[in-house]
């Protein structure tokens, strides 16, 4: 049984990026940490309650990994 990634949990992640994006793209640090935090969160607690599958998981962490090793050095 092949199940997908609930559309509102891939709509909620795809936002919170969308949002990191933006905020990367305009210069806003502090927003765009807020963002990334934010997206680490969501998978977090995804991930703990059983609401994403590992699958899943593991291609949002990945994306969120890029960003945090981009922006480690985002400091004002």
């Amino acid at each position: 049984m092949i199940t997908m990634l609930k559309r509102s949990i891939r709509l909620e992640l795809d936002a919170i990026l969308n949002e990191l994006k933006m905020n990367l793209a305009n210069n806003y640090k502090d927003l765009a940490h807020d963002a990334l935090k934010k997206l680490h969160a969501t998978l977090d607690d995804y991930k703990n309650n059983g609401t994403i599958k590992e699958k899943d998981y593991m291609k949002y962490k990945k994306i969120a990994d890029e960003y945090s090793d981009k922006m480690a050095d985002y400091h004002h």
